[in-house]
């Protein structure tokens, strides 16, 4: 499996890393109506990324956890990469 430091802005993501961190919950408006976000820290032996954690997903995972994302979606934001699940994505705990 590719590891972080080969992700690029636009493109998808698979990747096995672990939670690092994660950021208090933070409640944003969106065009679907009001949502909860978080982020989350992942790392692997290339590097570091952003995990965007939507609503009921900030709950589910903890930091020390290895996941794998699978069909992810990486997009620059601010000057930062960070990987979201988008439409397709897919997170489990490995």
């Amino acid at each position: 499996m590719p590891g972080i430091a080969t992700l690029k802005a636009n493109s998808n993501a698979n990747i096995d890393a672990t939670i690092t961190e994660i950021s208090a919950p933070r409640e944003v408006s969106t065009s679907r109506g009001p949502s909860r976000v978080a982020d989350a820290t992942l790392q692997d032996e290339t590097g570091t990324i952003t995990l965007t954690l939507w609503g009921d997903d900030i709950a589910k995972y903890s930091v020390g956890q290895k996941v794998r994302i699978t069909d992810g979606w990486v997009k620059d934001f601010r000057g930062k990469l960070q990987v979201s699940m988008g439409r397709s994505g897919k997170i489990a705990t490995i």
